[in-house]
């Protein structure tokens, strides 16, 4: 089956600080955690980073004949995230990556890498409540959490689903 749901998050120590990131893949009975670290960074690069490296672990083109295109389904807790990539960016580019006040487009370099993503695959984004119980999402704050205060060695699960348990914060 091509069908991917994808949760995302970011998180810094900082504005900028030391960042870290956090996804889960879900496709098939299947899960995927993901999770890096820059030294020196902002809450909305890694919100950026996360959707960026998440995307490049999913196929741009569909493994089987039968099934024609690969769908995304993308949950973030980032206005930024959502609103840029599906409201603004297209304006950016018209206005050479300025906004309407002439400001040079803040993360030029991640949105052009996020378009370049994106335009490779079907991608609905759906925005989750940051912080509020939802258990996918609190995991990926954790993965994130944890890779900003410099700990890697967390246990990123790549298995079956049968075998996946959430982990929450305490």
């Amino acid at each position: 089956m091509n069908e991917y749901i994808i949760y995302t998050d970011g998180s810094s120590k900082g504005n900028p600080g030391p960042g870290g990131w956090g996804a889960i893949i879900f496709n098939v009975g299947h899960i995927k955690e993901l999770g890096g670290r820059e030294e020196r960074t902002t809450n909305n690069r890694m919100e950026m980073v996360a959707a960026i490296e998440t995307l490049r672990n999913i196929p741009e083109k569909p493994t089987t004949i039968e099934n024609s295109e690969i769908k995304i389904e993308m949950h973030t807790d980032s206005e930024y995230l959502i609103n840029g990539i599906t409201k603004w960016i297209l304006g950016w580019q018209k206005n050479n990556w300025r906004t309407k006040d002439k400001r040079e487009v803040l993360n030029k370099d991640l949105w052009e890498k996020l378009l370049a993503e994106t335009e490779k695959r079907k991608i609905e984004w759906k925005k989750v409540l940051g912080h509020s119980g939802h258990e996918w999402n609190d995991r990926c704050d954790e993965i994130a959490t944890n890779f900003a205060d410099g700990l890697t060695d967390i246990g990123l699960y790549d298995g079956p689903e049968s075998g996946y348990k959430v982990f929450h914060q305490s």
